[in-house]
């Protein structure tokens, strides 16, 4: 509807912009008089020529009075052309004025169709004018309602896409159904959340996966410590050379048995290393955007952030502060106070809620895989936020530490400048 109404619009502006360059095209000047008046009007002066100066003008017309000389006798208003040349030059009427039958003086009538029809133009050109000063303010109207409607939604579109190829499923996109993606970007967001219930899914997987393991490994290794113990009781007993070596066999293989169950206990943390982490040189001011674009429920004041060249990767440290403020949300729900400051070596972010934070015992375990602390019982995560993100910045030469604040837990990013990694 409002796109007919533009199109509409632009249409009317444009045919009254075609109207006023056919007027002012065909327009042509009329120097023609009325010629009863003009005989009128010669006839008054000539009637009135013994006392010219007491002459009235009867016809409305403007006109000057010379003698032979070109001294001005009369003229019906100032302002008028008192030349003879001034005359000719703009095509006014000169009429011989007689008396007797002799030539006594001229009569200039004033011929100002030249100046109409200037004005006539002018007023066109005006038209003409504010026709295109609307056309523009239409078409750059319409440009920020594009803007506003298609291009940011786009970009907003694109970004999102860009973290759900990087792994992050938290962050909701921001719908807007007056926008012709509003649709579109519902249907992105329930694809979201579809994937995010899929991940926690395959999550909760994976903890049962490591529990079971966790349990099987705890099983196996008490009998087979008890197997092992045996044996080098008979080891150390037996005088037997051959004896002794079947009970160091058994040794070897328990010890082999135990090496497995380590190796299967590991195997379930492995999957993280397909996560690619490609870090490179990027300004220090970029990292108040990665701040605001990760609160977005606004929790946060962000600070302003000194000036260094940092070493990182911008999807993955996105992700960092994603996963930060989302748990801040999930687990605490207040305000959120951020301090970015320099440390030896690195930029630290440093990121508290008001949530009271978690139990001393608790904190080594945080940047464990599957572990959340005992406030998160009853909120829905599968405990993987802190553990990737540790995982990350690692990978780009960097730290996260996490522990108790005054207020609430406070978790720091320490991202390292560029060429000095720590």
């Amino acid at each position: 509807m409002r796109r007919r109404t533009v199109w509409i619009l632009l249409a009317c502006i444009a045919a009254v912009e075609i109207l006023s360059f056919f007027f002012m095209l065909t327009g042509k000047t009329d120097g023609s008089q009325d010629t009863v008046l003009v005989n009128k009007a010669l006839q008054s002066v000539q009637r009135d020529w013994a006392a010219i100066e007491s002459h009235e003008d009867q016809t409305g017309l403007d006109y000057v009075v010379l003698d032979l000389e070109g001294t001005v006798l009369f003229k019906t208003r100032p302002g008028l052309r008192e030349s003879l040349n001034e005359a000719v030059m703009y095509r006014d009427t000169i009429l011989d004025i007689q008396a007797d039958g002799t030539v006594v003086g001229k009569l200039i009538l004033y011929n100002d169709s030249v100046q109409a029809f200037r004005a006539w133009k002018q007023g066109i050109m005006l038209i003409l004018a504010a026709a295109v000063c609307v056309q523009y303010a239409v078409c750059a109207g319409y440009l920020v309602y594009v803007d506003r409607i298609v291009i940011k939604p786009f970009h907003r579109l694109e970004g999102f896409a860009e973290r759900v190829a990087g792994g992050d499923l938290d962050v909701p996109l921001e719908m807007d159904r007056q926008n012709l993606f509003g649709p579109f970007t519902e249907s992105f967001d329930i694809m979201r959340s579809e994937l995010k219930r899929a991940r926690q899914a395959e999550a909760r997987a994976n903890g049962e996966k490591k529990e079971l393991v966790a349990k099987l490994s705890h099983d196996i290794r008490t009998p087979v410590a008890s197997i092992k113990a045996v044996a080098e009781v008979g080891a150390a007993l037996t005088d037997n050379e051959r004896v002794r070596e079947d009970h160091m066999r058994i040794i070897r293989k328990a010890d082999q048995i135990d090496a497995l169950i380590t190796d299967l206990f590991t195997a379930t943390l492995e999957e993280l290393q397909q996560l690619p982490v490609t870090p490179q040189d990027i300004e220090s001011g970029e990292i108040g955007d990665l701040l605001r674009n990760a609160d977005y429920l606004q929790r946060a004041k962000i600070p302003p952030v000194p000036a260094c060249i940092l070493y990182a990767d911008r999807l993955r440290l996105q992700q960092v502060f994603d996963n930060i403020f989302n748990n801040s949300y999930k687990y605490a729900d207040t305000e959120i106070e951020v301090m970015v400051y320099r440390e030896e070596g690195c930029l630290a972010v440093s990121i508290e809620d008001y949530g009271g934070g978690v139990s001393e015992g608790e904190v080594p375990f945080l940047k464990e895989k599957f572990r959340r602390g005992g406030q998160a019982e009853h909120v829905e995560g599968a405990g993987l936020g802190l553990y990737i993100s540790d995982h990350f910045m690692r990978e780009m030469k960097g730290g996260l530490d996490v522990r108790n604040g005054a207020h609430g837990l406070r978790v720091t990013v320490l991202i390292g400048q560029s060429g000095k990694g720590f």
